[in-house]
Formats: C-alpha cells, sequence, structure tokens
C-alpha cells in the first residue's frame, strides 16, 4: 500500500472544499430557483398569549427568517437556538428574526427567561401552521428547520424557501467544530446545562 503524505492529503483536503463550496452555491442557487409559495396570515401565539399575525412578524422588513423549534422537550433544538441568540444582531441587520415552537406561550417565557434568549418567540398550540408548513408529521411529532418569508408591498406573505435542521446542518456549528476533533461528535448529545 503506499504511503499519503500530509501534503498530499492536505491538498485532497482542499480539492473535496472547493466541491463542497461549488455543490453549496449550487444549492442555493436551486433553492432560490423555487417558485415562492403564498401562505395565509397566520395567527399565531405571543409570549402573553395575545393574537399575533404572522404579518406582524416583520416589523418594517419584508424579509422574515422563522425558525421552527420542537420545544422545550428537545435539547437539539435548544442548543440551535442557543446559537442562533449569539448572532441575532447580525441576523436581525439583514431580516426580521423569530422562532416558533408548540409550546403554550407561558412555558416558551419561562424557558427563554432561563436561557435568556432575545429573539421574539411565538407558539403554535392548537394552531395548523407547523403542519401546514410541513414541520409536523400526520403522527403529531414536529421537525425542526427553517422557514424564510417575504411579504410583498401589497402585504401578501411568501414562503421563499424552508430546510431541516439535525446533526452535521449547516445551521449549527458546533457539529463542524466537532468534526475537526480527534474522535469527531461520537455520540455526544447536547444537554440543557452549560
Amino acid at each position: 500500500m503506499d504511503a499519503i503524505f500530509p501534503n498530499e492529503i492536505e491538498k485532497k483536503l482542499g480539492e473535496l472544499e472547493k466541491e463542497l463550496l461549488s455543490k453549496k452555491k449550487e444549492l442555493t442557487k436551486l433553492r432560490r430557483s423555487l417558485p415562492h409559495e403564498e401562505i395565509e396570515d397566520y395567527i399565531l401565539y405571543g409570549s402573553q398569549g395575545e393574537r399575533v399575525r404572522l404579518s406582524e412578524l416583520f416589523g418594517g422588513r419584508n424579509e422574515l427568517l422563522l425558525i421552527h423549534n420542537m420545544g422545550k422537550g428537545c435539547t437539539y433544538c435548544t442548543m440551535w437556538a442557543d446559537g442562533f441568540n449569539g448572532i441575532l444582531p447580525h441576523l436581525e441587520n439583514k431580516a426580521a428574526f423569530a422562532l416558533v415552537s408548540p409550546d403554550d406561550p407561558e412555558t416558551q417565557r419561562k424557558f427563554a427567561e432561563s436561557r435568556d434568549w432575545k429573539f421574539r418567540m411565538l407558539s403554535c398550540k392548537g394552531t395548523s401552521f407547523a403542519k401546514d408548513l410541513g414541520f409536523q408529521g400526520e403522527d403529531g411529532g414536529y421537525w425542526p428547520g427553517v422557514s424564510t418569508f417575504q411579504k410583498n408591498a401589497d402585504g401578501r406573505i411568501f414562503r421563499v424557501s424552508r430546510d431541516f435542521f439535525g446533526p452535521g446542518d449547516n445551521y449549527c456549528s458546533v457539529w463542524h467544530l466537532f468534526d475537526l476533533l480527534p474522535n469527531g461528535p461520537g455520540d455526544w448529545q447536547p444537554k440543557y446545562a452549560y
């Protein structure tokens, strides 16, 4: 068997990184080519149980990043949300940002306070929002991910794109950092405590 020298490995790493970047650009371009899906102005529930229309989440902007979170019971979703909290000012510099979960408003509020989350949270409990947008299965289980929306000048709302979250995805940096460790992430799982 031929020996592989470090400079050959580094060369192969560089080639693969270029290929990955190229594929990511291709994926982004393909996602942007999807037709925008007009959706209704759903009613969700704010931190005090007040009714909040989806259109209100845009504030004075025409773009919205909306995180679909499985709720307090999911340590993975908590880890993703902790990460978004850290980059919130950067996200909000570009678009409106909010998180929606099936937890009731009081549970959300208390959990957000315990995590020191600064972003807006909404409850979809008792609504068809998650199911209609493809983030709730027939069995009633929820899936994490993100939907991006655009609001036109006439007030109509369109979903521009969506993606699902999971270990190794592009939305949580810990996986990519763990991949650099000698044993990768192994069987590591997130925990609530720091």
